[in-house]
């Protein structure tokens, strides 16, 4: 049982399947995005230091009303999140890869371990601070992240509204995990029910615990619910729920919903992160209503 914990521990702050990509690939993604397709404009690509953050900004042509900013899931960067922006050809896009993890291995360095949003979400804030102090309101800021980019983005949301400082633009999110003691329970259950799964809730407590321990932060403190406690959002949202999904329960997901006062809740049969290919052009089209609602094209009014 301390084999499998520690294992998943491991998995939990430096996931085995993810590699960062060459950056001559990651360039010419970046000129792909840039020069735009049928119905995206393309836009012109700038970047930023922010507080040891590199901020990379995709800025359109014309001048966007808003700017998304795109949050990456587990075991992913920058790179595997910038394809997204093509659901969002009115508004700039904005990326980064948490704790610049991505430069990190590229340059045969450690990289700093994953702490299930508790880092990451404090580096989200920071983002939308300088996208505020650069000139652009918070009502027209977006945040969209699936997977753990999702839970990312819930916390990062619950510590923005907390200050007082009114709602965001939009939050649009897709299989947030519940906590890392869920998500790593889950891993050790699999995707099957058989006899040896009553291990899995002590496998994951002590798996979560230790990654806990690896990272420096408190496993407490991924759980969802108790991050977001009593509060009721604001800002308004879009959640795609996969209804068959075994890592990001759905009864959790319903949960976090009920706290938004303004939230469209679209189920889909599948698990998390294809929800795209089983709706197709349809869920570009439900982000491109919400947007239009959040944001309107003319920079005037709102919600």
């Amino acid at each position: 049982m301390a084999w499998k914990a520690r294992a998943v521990a491991r998995e939990l702050v430096d996931p085995p399947f993810y590699r960062p990509q060459p950056l001559a690939r990651v360039e010419a993604t970046y000129a792909e995005l840039a020069a735009g397709s049928p119905g995206d404009p393309g836009g012109a690509w700038s970047s930023e230091d922010v507080d040891g953050l590199q901020l990379w900004r995709l800025h359109r042509h014309p001048p966007a009303p808003g700017v998304v900013l795109l949050l990456h899931g587990f075991g992913d960067d920058r790179w595997g999140t910038s394809p997204a922006l093509r659901w969002f050809p009115g508004l700039d896009a904005a990326i980064f890869t948490y704790l610049r993890r991505d430069d990190a291995l590229r340059a045969g360095h450690p990289a700093p371990p994953i702490t299930f949003g508790v880092r990451e979400s404090e580096n989200v804030v920071r983002i939308v601070h300088r996208l505020e102090a650069e000139g652009t309101p918070r009502n027209r800021i977006l945040l969209m992240g699936r997977s753990l980019g999702a839970s990312v983005g819930m916390m990062a949301l619950a510590d923005l509204e907390r200050e007082g400082k009114g709602p965001l633009g939009g939050f649009i999110w897709e299989g947030p995990p519940a906590s890392s003691r869920d998500f790593a329970e889950r891993l050790v259950r699999g995707p099957g029910d058989r006899w040896w799964h009553v291990l899995a809730p002590p496998i994951g407590a002590l798996a979560s615990a230790w990654a806990g321990h690896m990272g420096g932060y408190r496993p407490a403190d991924t759980d969802l619910v108790r991050r977001v406690g009593t509060l009721r959002f604001q800002t308004p949202s879009l959640c795609f729920l996969a209804t068959q999904d075994r890592l990001a329960p759905p009864p959790v997901q319903r949960a976090l919903a009920a706290h938004f006062e303004a939230i469209r809740v679209m189920a889909v049969p599948t698990w998390h992160l294809h929800c795209s290919e089983i709706l197709g052009p349809a869920y570009a089209a439900d982000i491109a209503d919400s947007v239009r609602a959040w944001i309107p094209e003319n920079g005037k009014g709102g919600r």
